[in-house]
């Protein structure tokens, strides 16, 4: 053992250089993989990072104005409570639309359950009326900051000043009321009061409820909402964001394994006469390997522990936001275990790497076996060197350098090395290109709705009263307004199927709706009709079949002639033209109308005009977007792309320093046929770049078609169906593979001019 500890010691002082890279490669990894974690949580859990951030009460009850709510403060295991706050109910309409709300009277923002602003600033004294709107509600209501809202019934006006997220349960029309904050002034008639209690022990949340009705009294308790709830609710919506980044998850994962595996099989290859010493001197193979695995182990936990405590201590720092979800990481639970757990899983992998590694160099003979000279083993040597340096003069009659030549010969006689260094940097490559196509897909997406299926921007309802004729003359008087499209959407039942779909017809056959199609054709005949993903699914038909469902008494038979991308409804969407199921009903009259809005027109503009135009007689909301939920994934592209660059620099400097170590036996022929430094330079610099390009050549052979398939399936399993993955653009892709060779080539130039000008004596030594 202690001739271990002294081997392993020299070994240090020689090879500072090689032992720093190992505990950096270590730390990097280590960070990489943290701030994924950090990633993940902060981009697929908005919920928890909006509760964390706002120290979220885990119980909220609506009580009797009189109820006796101080007595709920001193419960056991009661942290802090925010309240009581005076509570009213009212309807709220604007630009058209309307909403039940909760008026919530509140003078500052409280220490529990606080809302975190998105937008303008809290209440204020000097503005009596204004109001803060929970950012679900803001959406439905059209509103943003300096908005007038009216109350229905009444002539109040109240003024937007602000727009927070909350970690209540969110606004859902005809189930759940939007919350409103105002100032206690603002609500004179308070029907409840609301109290939040924030517990010590989440766990204990169905405990502290029963003990809040046994204290206050079952009377008095009108509504009960816990964090769980809200939790389950909110995080359904995030589901396919959480299998995307799980995804790359796992391939950073995998990425950051295989880097690792490649830096220590590297430095161990490169030490092989020195085990030979070892052994000649009496080291039996089981102390060579326990020399090697103390060592790296060694490296790993210093970099490992490093690279958690630094993530731990300034990570929150970092610009952008990579800093925003370290710091909601840390609040998040499970944070502890994760930056546990993953330093220890890095070492861990390391030690099993190492042993592997270092039992297969335990099996090097004490006497090194010479290498073949031949281009077998990619050396150079006499005729054959001077015959490479001929063929690099002229090749196809075009005289190329001789360093091109010989730095593609360098990569081509390594083949087994050389693939392995291309797979492990194709890997986080291939995962960029993925990154950037679900990046290109939701640019698409919010750039260009009509081509997932919403062709509208607005959803108008209109009274009673008003004639269709006169709707859409009013509807299409308005500028911006492109097209109007009238519709109506009802809910059918498929025989033998106890779920129902919705039937739409929208447009005519004279201003068909232009529906997005994936496959087949537009319904323009009698009685045919297109479908989304999730009805073919759920009938298990395919294009071109008949279908039959009832409404209400009335059949309706329809020809699937086509397959639209359809985003609502799970895809369970049946549709056609109005003129056709007027075909069935020829009472039918239009119950809604779709408008298309001239390209740059503001929806929230045009809902404003047409509400003063319409006289109080149309509802106006605007279609949701699909993509608005995954959002949070375009800045989190840009944090996982980082990582993934961070691994595959990694293995980017592997690969440089054993082709530079293994270059250092060719030296002496290199120089002995003529080549100049910088010529030599060139070859190694050559065969990284050429290397590198491979790696990108395969990550985009292999990661368009993937993204593809990736995102076409999440798009089949949500009901939307296939048809609205997006690559990125051309320009996009060759600015990846030209940073990817560019970069490569310029961080091998280093290293590969130093080796160059090596000594004679140095170079000698290498060699033997």
């Amino acid at each position: 053992m202690r001739a271990t500890l002294r081997w392993a010691h020299s070994d240090l002082r020689t090879h500072r250089g090689e032992a720093l890279f190992l505990v950096l490669a270590t730390a990097g990894v280590v960070a990489s993989l943290l701030l994924a974690t950090a990633l993940f949580g902060y981009a697929t859990n908005p919920w928890q990072r909006v509760f964390t951030q706002g120290r979220g009460a885990h119980v909220w009850l609506h009580t009797a104005p009189t109820a006796d709510t101080a007595k709920l403060a001193a419960l056991d295991g009661v942290e802090a409570v925010a309240g009581p706050f005076p509570s009213a109910s009212a309807t709220l309409a604007s630009r058209g639309s309307r909403a039940a709300v909760e008026l919530r009277g509140v003078s500052e923002q409280p220490s529990v359950g606080r809302p975190l602003l998105t937008a303008g600033h809290w209440l204020d004294a000097t503005v009596p009326d204004g109001v803060v709107l929970e950012s679900g509600l803001a959406r439905a209501l059209l509103a943003q900051p300096g908005d007038t809202l009216t109350e229905a019934g009444t002539a109040r006006r109240l003024t937007v000043v602000g727009v927070a997220d909350s970690a209540e349960p969110r606004y859902r029309p005809g189930e759940q009321r939007g919350l409103v904050w105002a100032l206690p002034s603002a609500v004179p008639a308070p029907d409840a009061r609301v109290i939040g209690m924030r517990l010590t022990d989440p766990e204990g949340t169905d405990y502290a409820v029963q003990r809040a009705v046994t204290v206050l009294g079952a009377g008095a308790i009108g509504e009960v909402s816990t964090w769980t709830q809200a939790r389950a609710e909110a995080q359904g919506d995030y589901r396919l964001l959480g299998q995307v980044l799980g995804l790359f998850g796992l391939g950073a994962l995998i990425a950051a394994c295989l880097a690792v595996h490649g830096a220590i099989g590297t430095r161990i290859r490169g030490h092989l006469r020195d085990i030979s010493v070892l052994k000649a001197i009496g080291f039996t193979p089981g102390q060579v390997v326990r020399v090697f695995l103390l060592q790296h182990l060694a490296y790993a936990l210093l970099g490992a522990v490093a690279a958690a405590a630094l993530t731990e201590a300034l990570g929150e720092r970092v610009p952008g936001r990579l800093g925003d979800a370290v710091g909601v990481w840390q609040g998040l639970p499970g944070h502890a275990m994760a930056l546990f757990a993953v330093p220890v899983g890095v070492v861990l992998f390391i030690g099993a790497t190492t042993g592997l590694a270092a039992w297969r160099a335990g099996r090097v003979p004490p006497v090194p076996v010479p290498r073949p000279a031949g281009p077998a083993g990619g050396r150079l040597a006499g005729a054959g060197a001077w015959g490479l340096r001929a063929l690099g003069v002229r090749v196809a009659g075009l005289r190329v350098s001789p360093a091109l030549v010989l730095g593609w010969h360098t990569a081509a006689t390594r083949r087994g090395r050389s693939l392995g260094t291309v797979a492990r940097l194709a890997l986080p490559l291939l995962l960029i290109v993925v990154a950037l196509s679900a990046w290109t897909t939701i640019d698409r997406a919010h750039g260009s709705p009509e081509r997932i299926g919403l062709p509208a921007a607005l959803t108008v309802r209109a009274d009673a009263g008003l004639t269709d004729a006169r709707a859409r003359a009013l509807l299409e008087r308005d500028p911006q307004v492109a097209a109007a499209y009238p519709g109506v959407e009802v809910a059918a039942l498929v025989p033998g199927q106890t779920a129902t779909i919705a039937l739409r017809g929208l447009g005519t056959h004279a201003d068909p709706y232009p529906y997005a199609l994936a496959e087949g054709r537009a319904a323009r005949g009698p009685d045919e009709a297109v479908a989304g993903q999730g009805l073919l699914d759920l009938l298990d038909v395919r294009v071109g079949d008949w279908v039959r469902m009832t409404v209400g008494d009335q059949p309706q038979v329809l020809h699937l002639v086509g397959r639209s991308i359809e985003p609502e409804n799970a895809g369970r969407v049946v549709s056609t033209s109005l003129d056709t199921l007027r075909e069935n009903d020829p009472a039918l009259r239009p119950t809604l109308y779709q408008l298309r809005l001239v390209p740059g027109a503001d929806p929230h503009e045009v809902a404003d005009r047409l509400a003063r135009s319409g006289g109080g007689r149309l509802d106006l909301h605007t279609v949701p977007n699909p993509a608005d939920g995954l959002s949070a994934l375009r800045g989190v592209v840009v944090g996982v792309i980082a990582v993934l660059a961070l691994i595959g620099l990694i293995e980017l400097l592997t690969a440089i320093g054993g082709t530079v170590r293994e270059g250092e036996r060719d030296l002496l022929a290199l120089k002995a046929i003529g080549l100049s430094p910088r010529q030599i330079t060139a070859i190694t610099v050559t065969a990284m770049g050429g290397t590198t390009l491979v790696a990108v050549l395969v990550a985009l052979a292999l990661g368009l078609p993937l993204a593809h398939w990736i995102i076409d399936a999440q798009g089949r399993s949500s009901g939307i169906g296939a048809g609205i993955a997006q690559g990125p653009s051309p320009a996009l892709v060759v600015l990846l593979a030209g940073s990817a060779v560019l970069g490569a080539t310029a961080l091998a130039a280093v290293p590969a001019a130093r080796a160059a000008r090596r000594r004679l004596a140095d170079t000698l030594s290498a060699a033997a």
